[in-house]
This record gives C-alpha cells, structure tokens and sequence, in this order.
C-alpha cells in the first residue's frame, strides 16, 4: 500500500506551517493503490511530495473531480498521454488508433471514478460522508483551468505504466 504517512518519521515531508490533514489524504492514496493492483495488475511507488497552491495538474491528461460532505475541495489526477493510452489499451484491449484517440477519456475518467469511489468508501469507514462530482477529463499541453486556489498536496506516484500526479485539495 502507499500511505502518506506510513511512519510517524515520515511527517517531516510536510511543514508544519501547511495544513494539510492525512486522513484526507490516505484514502485517496490507499484507493488508487488498490485500483492499480486490482485492475492493472501493478504496483504505485510514491514518489515526491510537493505543498501547492491550487491543484493546477502539470501532466497532458488530467481529471478533475470535485469533492463535497464532509471533506470538500478538489481532486486532481493528471498523467502523460503514453500513461492514459497504455491504461486504455490494458482495459479495452483491441482497440484501434482512431478508437483510442476517441475513447480513452472515458476510460480515464472511469478509472477516476473507481479510485475517488474507493476512496469514499474509507472516508466512510471513519464516520465521513463525502461525495463527488462527475470526473471532467482535460488533454493538451497548453490548456487552462481555473481550480480553487486552496493548499494542495501533490503526490507523484509511478508504475511500470508511468507517472500518476494526484493533487489533493481538501479541507
């Protein structure tokens, strides 16, 4: 699994100064953890940690979901197109190039809605009821979006598929 904080050493990635809480972190991590492993078969390494100010992506793919409940803000999966097309074609095998083009921000914004509903299932099993909007996939290198500009913790996660940057906007 791929918490944020697995040990109690492992805080000092955060400043204090930040509040960022765990809790609304982890079940995110914990669900795309599972999700990967379940669906596709491979493992999430975490990787580095970056304190943000909004959870503006920095990858060509990106699927923005809001949060509301208990916990509220925004969540934010961003990854490289050779990323989004290898998860399709695991997924929907035998799919053309044209039907790729076409048909991978579905997938993506499936995929998305399997990790953001895991990840409300643990925030459950804690007392939180949270809920989320509709997964909007967003391509290109020069697009823009105007996301909430709240504290985020940017989390770079990696498989043998590519990098994952999950942007957690929470409060």
């Amino acid at each position: 699994m791929c918490y944020l904080y697995q040990e109690q050493h492992e805080k000092r990635f955060i400043p204090s100064m930040v509040n960022i809480n765990a809790e609304f972190v982890n079940p995110f991590l914990e669900a795309a953890s599972a999700v990967f492993k379940s669906i596709l078969n491979v493992d999430l390494r975490r990787g580095k940690l970056v304190i943000k100010e909004s959870p503006i992506p920095s990858l060509d793919v990106a699927i923005l979901i809001g949060i509301t409940g208990g916990v509220t803000g925004e969540v934010v999966y961003s990854m490289g197109y050779n990323m989004a097309y290898k998860i399709a074609e695991t997924l929907v095998p035998g799919l053309t190039e044209q039907q790729m083009k076409q048909e991978y921000k579905d997938v993506m914004g499936e995929m998305a809605n399997m990790i953001t509903g895991n990840a409300m299932n643990l925030f459950a099993t804690t007392g939180k009821r949270i809920n989320m909007t509709t997964p909007t996939v967003v391509e290109g290198k020069d697009f823009t979006i105007t996301l909430i500009k709240q504290t985020t913790l940017g989390i770079n996660l990696y498989s043998p598929m590519g990098q994952l940057e999950m942007n957690v906007a929470l409060k």
